[in-house]
């Protein structure tokens, strides 16, 4: 009778329900599971539209917090789970393979995180730029600079985003450099810039207009938000405003967002972030949001960090790097004279913080970057 019966089958799922529960996994299982069967390497390896869906369900788990250091010349980067800085314990790191080590002696800065690809562009003797997934481990060095000027005279600034028009990515640069001409009450050197776009799966930097306003980046890397980058201008001399250069990747256009009205002061110590999807600005002690981008009557400010638990330290907020759930903040900020960042967790509610495991040890921020399975 056993000879008879006939044998079960195997359970069936619907290729759309695997779908469903793979987009909710980590890309650490989903590179194990890519042998399983060519339709599972193909959904994972190849089909950007799985790739972009896992990329909404990642911004919900795949939070990971970034951190650079230099040994023997070589760049090492670790990435730990975010929520671990709000523990008193820090968990094991993962040491990621850091494609610059590839080019050797070069001076390298992270200019930027969007949907899982960090670019890193390298300011110094025949610059370039990288694009790299740390989660897949794939990289790509996009087509080399090239500008009428001499680069051993030049200063370079980068931005990186993605552009929701052409449903592409852009990279964008600007090279500042000085030329002999003409002021209005007298001859000497001008300030002068070329601004160039790569889009992706292109082969060459397209030449845009000029850098609007006479104003120079003060930042090495622009922020992207609400589909542009954004970069903190000064302009003039001491006592001219400081102000912000959007550019829109889509249109590929200019605008100019004043600041704040934040008062008279000579020098003031400014940096410019991303806070939930809004642009964010530290002025001294003081941090602002956007809260309807490009508005300028919308800049509220939405905070000042009390240093109240320790009166005799001085302090300097650098930058503004996360909001967690509860409002809690991540902040990076200078500790008296100490060369190294320091992070700590602000809570605005009842004005405490707290001062993480976590030291910058290089001269590179931290970078807060999502897991996904996007390609560079």
């Amino acid at each position: 009778m056993a000879k008879c019966m006939p044998l079960p089958t195997l359970p069936f799922l619907p290729f759309d329900l695997i779908q469903e529960i793979l987009c909710r996994l980590s890309v650490k299982f989903l590179v194990q599971l890519r042998c399983v069967c060519k339709s599972w390497n193909y959904l994972i390896s190849v089909d950007t539209k799985f790739a972009n869906k896992h990329l909404d369900m990642s911004t919900t788990f795949g939070l990971h917090f970034l951190r650079s250091s230099e040994s023997l010349r070589k760049y090492i980067l670790k990435s730990f789970p975010f929520d671990s800085v709000l523990s008193t314990v820090i968990p094991d790191s993962r040491r990621l393979e850091f494609p610059v080590n590839c080019y050797p002696d070069r001076y390298h800065c992270v200019v930027g995180s969007c949907n899982g690809i960090i670019c890193i562009a390298c300011f110094w003797d025949n610059p370039f730029v990288l694009m790299w997934n740390p989660s897949i481990r794939k990289f790509k060095e996009l087509p080399r600079i090239q500008s009428s000027q001499s680069f051993s005279h030049l200063m370079m600034t980068h931005g990186f985003g993605y552009d929701h028009v052409t449903h592409n990515y852009k990279a964008v640069v600007v090279i500042q450099y000085r030329v002999f001409g003409y002021l209005p009450d007298k001859e000497g050197l001008v300030n002068k810039t070329e601004v160039k776009v790569h889009t992706f799966g292109t082969d060459f930097w397209k030449d845009i207009s000029e850098f609007p306003s006479g104003g120079v980046p003060i930042e090495f890397s622009g922020k992207f938000v609400s589909g542009a980058i954004n970069w903190l201008v000064k302009h003039g001399g001491r006592k001219h405003p400081y102000f912000i250069v959007s550019f829109d990747l889509g249109s590929e256009s200019y605008q100019k967002i004043l600041l704040p009205d934040y008062g008279e002061i000579d020098m003031p110590k400014l940096s410019l972030s991303v806070l939930r999807d809004c642009l964010c600005m530290v002025f001294y002690h003081d941090v602002w949001v956007m809260k309807e981008y490009g508005h300028t009557k919308s800049w509220t400010k939405l905070f000042t960090v009390s240093y109240a638990q320790d009166p005799n330290m001085s302090y300097n907020l650098t930058r503004v790097i996360y909001m967690f759930e509860d409002d809690q903040v991540l902040l990076e900020l200078k500790v008296d004279r100490d060369s190294h960042e320091k992070l700590i967790v602000y809570d605005p509610r009842i004005n405490t913080f707290k001062f993480t495991n976590y030291l910058n040890k290089s001269r590179y921020a931290s970078e807060v970057c999502v897991e996904s399975l996007i390609s560079p």
